[in-house]
């Protein structure tokens, strides 16, 4: 058995998509021989807490910790609220900033580079060294966000030259929020330089969708593989689902990611379609910016929805499930394309028909034609996006309303696993 080092922020009880990537590659990686042993924080500051995730914690899995300073701790000290939501990704319209906002985003964005987990780093390196070698480690996995872990396989590697690969579950210097962070030239060069010295130092570099290995491909001719997000088999018993027309969106509901055109289109059939009103019910599940909901009220539709907040995975499952529609939002920017919503598969095997929003040319518009799971709309698609909600509507009021997925099983954690398990072997060899 060849035995990784995985080196990870988020890991249980932290809840949230980024938790669920590697939680799941080390469920699997004994079924291909490889032994994997986490790195964690022992004391993390998680915005988002699932304690129904530790079950899913292999029992014989090894797990190392290792205190971490963090700044959050300091600005909730000033304000939890907006400590919370900067940490978890809700940054608030710049218009709407507060001052003490403003002062904390240029803080996280200036002060501590690349991430507030920079602190981290050193003692890590010192801790982790050792460990090394005295286990006899056959190669090191980061995975960021936070980008701060990748500068620890970076001094690790230059340390002792072990096997590096570099997980990507965002990109670094083009993610959506990096605008928002006000940062200073010097700031944003460095960006860019520890982002070069990572992508040119790591012997593999692993990234989630086919536009940010492009975008890579700019900056090192280091080898980059492809491993999206995907699926597990859950556990959930028969669900029901809900009588009325609900179209459920599930997970963060960021500031940026307001879809105007689809309240516009719900606005106007329930004022053109009879008895749409009386069927229609918007749920939320998960963090939701006031932004969003201003604008939800802005539309006159607050009296349809349903804002359920943060559930546990579980939940969040059943929800999926018995939903009649379910609504995949992405920003609308040329730098958003390569996101490819890690809800977006487990959203692929709930049976229950997608209603995507994103910019012209996404990653994630192909694997919803290929798997039949769902349509997709661009932002000026507003008579499109109208027609096939209506479409659905008028399957829901004759019980029709299915899915026929086709193609998912690529997309299984155990199949991803396989396809990582087989790029460890050979970065090793």
């Amino acid at each position: 058995m060849k035995k990784v080092l995985i080196i990870t922020y988020y890991w249980p009880p932290a809840g949230g998509p980024g938790v669920q990537r590697w939680l799941k590659f080390v469920k699997y990686l004994p079924d291909f021989d490889i032994t994997p042993i986490v790195y964690i924080p022992e004391n993390p500051t998680y915005p988002i807490i699932d304690n129904g995730l530790l079950d899913e914690i292999p029992e014989n899995c090894t797990i190392l910790k290792q205190k971490i300073i963090e700044p959050y701790g300091l600005a909730s000290f000033f304000s939890m609220k907006n400590s919370k939501g900067i940490s978890s990704g809700i940054i608030p319209n710049q218009k709407k900033q507060s001052f003490l906002q403003k002062i904390l985003l240029w803080v996280r964005g200036n002060v501590f580079i690349p991430d507030a987990r920079i602190l981290w780093v050193k003692p890590s390196v010192n801790y982790l060294s050792k460990y090394i070698q005295e286990n006899n480690i056959d190669i090191i996995v980061t995975t960021g966000p936070p980008h701060s872990l990748h500068l620890i396989g970076l001094r690790l590697k230059r340390q002792s030259n072990i096997k590096w690969m570099a997980d990507f579950r965002d990109p670094w210097t083009t993610i959506g929020y990096h605008k928002s962070l006000k940062l200073s030239s010097f700031a944003e060069n460095k960006h860019k330089k520890l982002e070069r010295q990572v992508l040119n130092t790591a012997d593999v570099i692993i990234v989630t969708s086919p536009t940010t290995k492009v975008e890579f491909q700019t900056i090192t001719n280091k080898p980059i593989e492809i491993i999206t997000n995907g699926y597990d088999v859950e556990s959930i018993g028969k669900i029901t689902l809900d009588a009325k027309f609900t179209l459920a969106h599930i997970g963060s509901f960021l500031s940026d990611r307001n879809p105007r055109i689809l309240w516009e289109v719900l606005k106007e059939l329930n004022l053109e379609i009879t008895d749409f009103a009386s069927h229609f019910e918007l749920k939320l599940i998960g963090k939701v910016s006031q932004e969003v909901l201003d604008s939800i009220s802005d539309f006159d539709l607050n009296k349809y929805v349903n804002n359920l907040g943060y559930l546990s995975h579980n939940e969040a499952i059943e929800h999926q499930r018995k939903s009649q529609v379910l609504l995949l939002i992405e920003i609308d920017s040329e730098v958003t394309k390569s996101i490819i919503p890690g809800k977006l598969f487990e959203y692929m095997v709930s049976e229950r028909p997608i209603v995507a929003i994103g910019p012209k040319g996404s990653d994630f518009e192909s694997i919803l034609t290929e798997t039949n799971t769902g349509i997709f709309c661009n932002y000026d698609e507003k008579e499109k996006l109208k027609a096939k909600i209506l479409d659905f509507y008028a399957l829901y009021l004759d019980k029709k309303l299915k899915v026929n997925a086709i193609g998912l099983e690529k997309y299984s954690r155990k199949s991803l696993t396989q396809k990582l398990s087989e790029i460890v072997l050979e970065t090793i060899v």
